[in-house]
């Protein structure tokens, strides 16, 4: 897996693949059209967040590299790479749990905020990647 070096992309299974962690300085692309919704992506070395249509959807702190992030009724599926560990925040249904899966392991249950704000932590290694399931309960 590398960076996104156009920074937002579609892929070919009606996946988005963004961000880059290798940026020295903040880069951002806007009105990014997938899917009938607008995206807008902004990243370097340390943030990356990903908005539809002006609302929140993805934040990692550090900046990582996301790629197949797919969002379906009940959940969130992604790989995601970057130099060290992030915390990776979604915004997902207010005041619902759900389970977590990172990279072969279960990382538990948890419940979003009344925001609907989930956050969670992914150990990264540079020159690898982690896949993310967030499933709802």
């Amino acid at each position: 897996m590398a960076v996104v070096s156009e920074l937002i992309r579609k892929e070919s299974d009606k996946t988005l693949s963004f961000g880059d962690y290798t940026l020295g300085t903040k880069s951002k692309l806007d009105n990014f059209d997938f899917e009938g919704d607008l995206y807008k992506v902004k990243t370097f070395k340390e943030v990356t967040k990903l908005e539809r249509n002006g609302l929140f959807v993805y934040e990692s702190i550090p900046g990582t590299a996301v790629e197949h992030f797919s969002v379906k009724e009940n959940e969130v599926e992604f790989t995601v790479e970057g130099e060290s560990d992030a915390q990776i925040t979604l915004e997902l249904e207010p005041e619902t749990e759900y389970e977590i899966f990172v990279g072969d392991g279960d990382a538990g249950v948890m419940k979003t905020n009344l925001g609907g704000k989930l956050s969670l932590s992914v150990e990264l290694e540079a020159d690898s990647s982690v896949k993310v399931k967030v499933a709802k309960k």
